[in-house]
């Protein structure tokens, strides 16, 4: 057989276990289960293949006292391995080959990686005993093409605690070939088979033989008969395939006491001793069958866990997205009671200031008429104030609101933050809430194998409202840490920072009294003939100060008794509707065309302050609570998608690079 030194599908296939065990770190999820094994196996029995021309590895394997040390001292023709009526006794690894074999410089070091050290040579048999490190002898009765290996039993113990599973599973996974030896009481164990059949079919699929120590009654029917189920139980419908004979050994005293060698039948007659069919192997037949298998199942299981770990990647999308939902909703929350009064004064002040002079001297005269009812509304606001005592400012009042919304809405962005779970709603009308729909969706198809990738099952339901949607997204593996350190901050000491904060105080920002003036400004330009004579008619009548005090609400319903001005506030992912509504008075008397025009200005004052008020809220929310987590999650996205990229571009050199003997056609 050719030597494959370097081969290209090497690196690739190394590549791809790399980007796999990447992007799971990235994603929080560790090598674990499955995948684990997966990166086990082809780090231990794919890659070394690769490396150069290896001799066909036997294992001989079974359960305790089934007769594997004497059927392996039968095969190399001396009395090596331990014997005795006590399960477990060997706890090693014993090989055996052609004294030419072990002078290979690296070779031992290349097909026992899975053992993490090298074998070293048999002195006394009391060694086996012990665990550790394989051990091997040489006999010139075993071809230098092939390499056996008598293996500690796999099901000593008690209660799912096997003492020698994983020595077991470790040369049970550098075997190319299997010797299954099985009495009458254990043929039908299913532990046993079951362990047994995830080796042979992990990843690619072995050939076995099948020896079944029996007593000298037994007919030959019923030996096939339990040959027949244990194959079944090993490869279902395929064992024909994949069982290459099936031999008897009868129970004998002078074996049990090792005074003489197992003897071997085979079933079928005309067919060749075990011994010869062992010679009889071609690694250069058998091995690129076995590769093949092994290729097809590495990539397909590869192809398998990055859509798994993209799932995952959806999924920590869709916790971002609706994080910044939570955070929109927060916004809303804090800006309950956010007073517009001030804000329309001021526009009202700056108007006045830019009025043309003949306009100025109207609102004079307006003013001289109605001094009367002004004066009447200074002395009743005297008269209360004398009677209620002292009471707060209004400026107080407002600020002490502020910090009761703003700290409401901290606190319960903050507990949806560190929790296991958001809960929001949001539009799916939208193309920020179709994105999240579409996610929530497919991840709810996932396979429930594949909710733990995504911290749980996300769930998504209609919400009260025509085209909004309820979704309840598990907090991601990914940012775990991000969300401990979260719960570890001094929250008190947090929140008193949060009202520290004197842009929240600070009502008309100079953002706020720029874009005003310019709204001013423009409203000058668009005047029209008929606009500019309304308006010296409303400046003689003070009509303007009087219908800019209007109540303002964040609301999404109408107020009693007025006719309300709905101004959306857009840019807010994943918010369903965050509204300024501006109430004129019914009672206002206003014609429609002068509505309008009211409307026309007051819209685009209401949403300029609320988009900088809002603006202000949310950096503060991302500052102090929330940026950190979206940030991280925004950084593994973009990182895990260039992993995965990677993963798929190396499987595609894989199949490329693979050799035609190694191409199956599945």
């Amino acid at each position: 057989m050719a030597t494959r030194r370097d081969h290209p599908l090497k690196g690739a296939l190394q590549a791809v276990s790399d980007d796999l065990k990447k992007t799971g770190e990235l994603l929080g999820l560790p090598p674990e289960g499955r995948l684990k094994d997966w990166l086990e196996t082809l780090r231990a029995r794919l890659l070394p293949r690769l490396s150069g021309e290896l001799p066909l590895v036997a294992a001989i394997c079974g359960g305790g006292s089934s007769g594997k040390s004497t059927l392996f001292n039968a095969l190399v023709g001396k009395a090596v391995s331990t014997v005795g009526g006590r399960a477990g006794l060997n706890r090693r690894v014993l090989l055996c080959s052609h004294p030419s074999l072990f002078q290979r410089e690296g070779l031992l070091a290349l097909l026992f990686q899975p053992f993490g050290c090298l074998p070293g040579p048999l002195g006394d048999p009391a060694d086996l005993a012990v665990p550790g490190c394989p051990l091997y002898v040489a006999s010139k009765r075993v071809s230098a093409d092939l390499l056996l290996m008598d293996t500690p039993d796999f099901d000593t113990g008690a209660r799912g605690v096997y003492v020698n599973r994983e020595t077991s599973r470790q040369a049970l996974e550098t075997a190319d070939v299997l010797i299954y030896i099985f009495t009458n009481a254990n043929y039908n164990n299913r532990d046993n088979t079951d362990f047994l059949a995830d080796e042979l079919t992990q990843v690619g699929t072995k050939k076995c033989f099948l020896v079944y120590r029996v007593y000298p009654t037994f007919k030959a029917e019923e030996v096939r008969e339990h040959a027949t189920t244990v194959a079944r139980n090993l490869y279902g419908q395929d064992a024909p395939n994949q069982v290459i004979g099936v031999y008897r050994a009868d129970e004998s005293n002078a074996v049990a006491s090792g005074e003489a060698h197992m003897i071997l039948s085979p079933l079928d007659p005309g067919a060749p001793p075990l011994a010869d069919a062992l010679r009889a192997l071609d690694p250069r037949k058998l091995q690129p069958e076995l590769m093949a298998s092994m290729l097809a199942d590495t990539l397909a299981q590869a192809a398998a866990f990055s859509e798994r770990l993209a799932l995952s990647r959806q999924a920590l999308a869709l916790y971002r997205d609706a994080l910044r939902t939570a955070q929109s909703h927060s916004v809303q929350q804090a800006l309950r009671h956010f007073p517009a009064d001030r804000l329309l004064k001021r526009f009202a002040k700056i108007w006045l200031q830019t009025d043309p002079p003949h306009i100025k001297l109207l609102r004079k005269t307006g003013t001289a008429i109605e001094w009367p009812y002004r004066g009447v509304l200074k002395i009743v606001k005297r008269l209360r104030k004398g009677r209620a005592g002292a009471s707060p400012s209004a400026k107080d009042g407002l600020r002490r609101q502020l910090e009761e919304d703003l700290l409401s809405a901290v606190h319960d962005l903050y507990r949806q933050a560190v929790g296991p779970w958001l809960e929001v709603t949001a539009t799916v009308q939208d193309a920020a809430g179709k994105q999240m729909a579409a996610i929530a969706k497919t991840l709810a198809a996932a396979p429930e194998n594949a909710h733990a990738l995504m911290g749980g099952r996300v769930r998504m339901t209609p919400a009260d409202q025509p085209g909004l949607a309820a979704f309840k997204v598990p907090a991601h593996p990914a940012l775990s840490a991000e969300q401990e350190r979260l719960r570890s901050l001094e929250w008190s000491t947090t929140l008193q920072t949060l009202l520290t904060r004197k842009e929240l105080t600070q009502f008309i920002s100079p953002e706020v009294e720029n874009s005003l003036r310019q709204l001013a400004d423009q409203f000058r330009r668009q005047m029209g003939l008929r606009d500019k004579l309304w308006q010296t008619v409303a400046a003689f009548l003070n009509v303007l100060p009087a219908t800019a005090a209007v109540t303002y609400i964040l609301s999404t319903g109408d107020p009693i008794g007025a006719a309300g001005i709905k101004v959306k506030l857009t840019g807010f992912f994943g918010l369903h509707d965050l509204y300024a509504l501006i109430a004129i008075p019914a009672t206002s008397g206003m014609k429609s065309a002068d509505r309008r025009l009211l409307e026309t200005m007051l819209a685009p004052i209401a949403r300029a302050w609320l988009s900088d008020k809002a603006e202000t809220v949310q950096k503060i929310l991302e500052e102090n609570l929330t940026g950190a987590l979206i940030a991280r999650a925004t950084q593994i996205l973009d990182d895990s998608r260039d992993t995965l990229a990677a993963v798929d571009d190396h499987l595609r050199q894989c199949r490329k690079a693979a050799p035609p003997e190694w191409q199956t056609t599945g």
